[in-house]
């Protein structure tokens, strides 16, 4: 087999496979056609272009309020418990963000592949002193079945949906509190835009409501008899956005010589972008806010690029189908291009997929025998809890990352060496038996879905040591 410069891949008698079906054919275009047909993804959609010739569409928080009072739904709402900042979005309207009493929707992807992500942002909230529930009752989203095979149906979206926000609702319980006492936090970029779409769905449509009120019903995940609608759904980096002065305050590495670039997610910003956060502080109000905010709080220079606005190349079909498809564009689109033109240090995104596909794929550009491109990839909040004193190992867990790290780390004056040799000796110590660190009570973890019984919980004391 072998790869081409059209999606697919060629056997030895020329018979062309490709992931996508048999309806996707060749372009045969020149290499200047080809230029012609893609130029529009070069072309600024920057806020005030988004709002120039547009039907100005619905917040569909009026119809949120309306459903409520006519007793129809149950509004989880953000309260002055949760300690909610304001934040605009694309329109000028107010967006509620809730910094404490926060319930973490983790993501698989994050969890599995990139776990200094979370745990950066449960480092940055515990050194904040914010209150959260990182429990483990929750489902994946349906993201890898809705956008990855099709498969998915929007009953299943919403009724996935609404289960984890309930759960959200309800797991206070497990610490003897009221009901909807924790606020849900979404690490996911994807999972964020599709609860944004499903929101709006629930919200217009009678009949989708009916349906996946009996199957909640079913579930024992309804509140009187009635679906559970989250005042607003808010990303973790939104959280870190309108958070970035109390975090500057805990700043201890300098990082005015870093020069970073951005990668905005779409399923950040491209879904439902009527949601999505404008700062007037940040990029003059034209680009989405974050990761660029807090990076720029924290004294770093963000470079602009002329692919800033690309997908990462991750696109969720064709990372399971055309994986080379994925792996040039992430090169040729974004990669090489913060390199070569924005000289960049590092490249800071928000969402799972993108970082892992930003990160873990440019090896790629050696495939030719070159010479090829190497960026640090992470995301805003590793960068954050980094410069804020978190250990590059044990807390940002650089060494996840395929990418490298430790010329990034030299010029933020961290001693990298000496880092790793603690790190490993650390890791050596849990292996002869030595407790490991904790960020969280692991007890909190315990589930408390409907019908939880509260159960005596006893700490373990650790095996003397010999």
């Amino acid at each position: 087999m072998k790869s081409t410069g059209e999606p697919g891949t060629v056997g030895e008698n020329g018979e062309r496979f490709t992931g996508h079906g048999s309806e996707w054919r060749p372009t045969q275009l020149s290499p200047t056609e080809a230029q012609l047909a893609t130029s529009w993804v070069e072309q600024k959609i920057d806020r005030r272009s988004m709002l120039t010739s547009k039907d100005r569409v619905q917040d569909v928080r009026d119809a949120m309020w309306e459903l409520e009072k006519d007793g129809q739904i149950v509004v989880h709402r953000i309260t002055d418990a949760h300690k909610p900042r304001m934040a605009k979005t694309l329109y000028g309207w107010d967006k509620k963000i809730p910094t404490n009493q926060l319930w973490h929707h983790k993501s698989c992807g994050q969890c599995g592949n990139i776990p200094g992500y979370p745990v950066s942002l449960l480092w940055l909230q515990n050194k904040l002193g914010i209150s959260y529930l990182d429990e483990t009752d929750q489902t994946s989203c349906t993201a890898w079945n809705y956008h990855g095979s099709g498969i998915g149906n929007i009953e299943s979206l919403a009724a996935v949906f609404l289960r984890n926000f309930h759960q959200a609702y309800v797991s206070a319980k497990a610490l003897g509190l009221d009901p909807g006492h924790f606020y849900p936090l979404v690490h996911c970029g994807t999972s964020f835009g599709n609860y944004k779409e499903v929101r709006q769905y629930l919200l217009l449509s009678s009949k989708l409501r009916e349906s996946v009120t009996k199957i909640l019903g079913k579930l024992g995940r309804l509140v009187d008899g009635k679906l559970l609608i989250p005042e607003e759904v808010v990303h973790y980096s939104e959280w870190l956005h309108v958070m970035r002065r109390d975090v500057q305050n805990h700043q201890v590495l300098d990082c005015s010589n870093i020069r970073a670039t951005i990668h905005p997610a779409c399923h950040v910003y491209k879904m439902v972008p009527q949601d999505v956060i404008y700062d007037d502080e940040v990029l003059d109000g034209n680009r989405v806010a974050v990761s660029t905010g807090i990076v720029q709080a924290l004294g770093a220079n963000v470079i602009d690029y002329k692919t800033w606005y690309d997908c990462c190349g991750f696109g969720f079909r064709h990372i399971i189908s055309e994986r080379e498809f994925t792996r040039s564009f992430a090169i040729d689109r974004k990669i090489k291009v913060a390199v070569q033109e924005a000289k960049s240090d590092v490249m800071i995104g928000h969402d799972t997929g993108c970082i892992t596909t930003l990160d873990k794929n440019q090896w790629i550009s050696k495939a030719k025998g070159g010479a090829g491109y190497e960026l640090p990839v992470m995301a805003d909040c590793q960068f954050a809890a980094l410069v804020c004193g978190a250990d590059p190992y044990r807390i940002v867990q650089t060494h996840w990352h395929a990418s490298p790290i430790e010329q990034l780390l030299e010029k933020l004056g961290v001693d990298w060496q000496a880092k790793k040799a603690d790190f490993e000796a650390y890791v050596e110590g849990i292996k002869q038996g030595a407790t490991p660190e904790q960020l969280y009570d692991p007890r909190l973890r315990i589930t408390s879905g409907p019908g939880f019984q509260p159960i005596r919980r006893e700490v373990i004391p650790p095996p003397p040591a010999e």
